[in-house]
Order: structure tokens, then C-alpha cells, then sequence
């Protein structure tokens, strides 16, 4: 048997009916919706995360492509929880370079939000920042492509740690306007996480900007503010 369909049976015996009937309305799979299509095993995020413990050591990059390019979320996950251990675990510098390559390539299947948050900042974003390759994430920020936006804006979550804001406001301020709500809610939980570290940063752009905000994005930066403080910017005061 080979190793991607060791991994496939590992998942399917960790399958829960419920599950799978719950999470395509979760994961907005209708039609027209941003799923459209994806299917489920119905497989949590402890027992993926555990699977690919076991395996991310064995599995060659060969091999994780066909995990990674299957119809079942739950391999694509699994998939790219196997590829940030093989990120983290090595010192190698080719093996980091031939990583964030594979990443790339493949962001076609880095295709709903837990996709994106569960990888960008822990496998992409750390790289950027270690090597000062913040032009992989702009090129990102800049594609028409929502998902890769929203790969770039949670990608500065890495750089946001270090108390580094300057490139997660540029793509914040550059995506404000952005048409979909999961763009709102990434700009906002980014922004938040920025006044987690220094409030002072986060109020300052939100006196610039917070009248123009999409009211998601508003109410997501704002999310961990004094509740007085938090009123003044809803009810427009400041």
C-alpha cells in the first residue's frame, strides 16, 4: 500500500457521520458560496493534526502533492499540517527553500479559510520574515485571487509576533475595500491581533481609518478594546 493511501485509510477510519454532514453548511459549500464543491470525510482537527504527527517524517514531497490535490478537505488539511512539520522540524536551509516552493505551487488547493490560517503564517510568513522576502507575500496581496489575499494579510501574523506591523498595515489598508466578507474578517482579526501587542499602533490606525471600514472588519479589530472605547468607534464619537 502506498504511503498517501495509508494515510487516506488512517483518515477514513477517523470519519464521524455528523461530521460530515455538518461541515460542508460550515464550510460554505453551495452553490455560489466560497466551498462551492469541497466534500468532507468528516475527520477533526485533533485527529488530523495526530495523523500527520505520524507521517510527516516518511512522506516524500512526490507523494504529498497527491494528498494535497485531493477533493476531500480533510487530505488537503492533513496534507498541510504534514508540510509545516516539515518546515519546523528542519534546520536545513534546501529543504525550507524546497517547502516554500511546494507551497506555492500549490496554493490552487489552499482553498478555504482554515486552509489558508491553519498554514500561511506558520510556513510562508516565517520565511518572509527570516529572509526578508516580504515580496512573496506582496505579490499575494496584490493577485485578484481572494484566497491568496487573504494568504497574504494572515501571513503577516508571523511578522505581527515579532512586533512587526509596517507590512500587515500596507495589506490591510490596500484589501480594505476588498468585496468579501472573509477578507473583512482577516483584515480585522490581523489589525486585533496588532493591538494585542501595541494598542497604541491600533488606535492610531483606526482614528485614521475606521469610518471606512466594512463594519465586519471594524467590529473584529476592535473585538479586544475597552467596551467604552469599543461604543466610540461603532457610534462613529471618536
Amino acid at each position: 500500500m502506498s504511503i498517501v493511501k495509508e494515510i487516506q485509510g488512517a483518515l477514513a477510519v477517523l470519519s464521524i457521520p455528523e461530521k460530515a454532514e455538518f461541515f460542508p453548511k460550515f464550510f460554505k459549500t453551495g452553490k455560489g458560496e466560497y466551498g462551492e464543491g469541497d466534500v468532507f470525510l468528516g475527520v477533526k482537527v485533533p485527529d488530523q493534526r495526530a495523523v500527520a504527527k505520524e507521517y510527516y517524517s516518511r512522506i516524500s514531497l512526490d507523494d504529498l502533492s497527491k494528498l494535497l490535490s485531493s477533493k476531500y478537505h480533510e487530505h488537503r488539511l492533513t496534507a498541510l499540517f504534514i508540510l509545516i512539520s516539515k518546515f519546523e522540524k528542519t534546520k536545513d536551509p534546501k529543504i525550507k527553500e524546497e517547502v516554500i516552493d511546494f507551497y506555492i505551487n500549490h496554493l490552487q488547493y489552499v482553498n478555504n479559510w482554515d486552509l489558508v490560517d491553519s498554514s500561511c503564517y506558520k510556513i510562508l510568513g516565517r520565511y518572509a520574515f527570516e529572509n526578508q522576502k516580504e515580496d512573496l507575500l506582496r505579490s499575494l496581496s496584490d493577485s485578484e485571487e481572494m484566497w491568496h489575499k487573504r494568504i497574504a494579510v494572515v501571513g503577516t501574523m508571523y511578522y505581527v509576533k515579532k512586533g512587526f506591523f509596517e507590512l500587515t498595515i500596507e495589506f490591510v489598508t490596500g484589501n480594505l475595500k476588498h468585496t468579501h466578507d472573509l477578507m473583512h474578517k482577516a483584515n480585522g482579526w490581523l489589525l486585533r491581533e496588532i493591538g494585542q501587542k501595541n494598542e497604541a499602533e491600533l488606535i492610531n490606525y483606526l482614528n485614521k481609518y475606521y469610518k471606512e471600514m466594512p463594519r465586519t472588519c471594524l467590529r473584529y479589530a476592535i473585538e479586544k478594546l475597552d467596551e467604552e472605547v469599543r461604543q466610540d468607534y461603532l457610534k462613529g464619537r471618536v
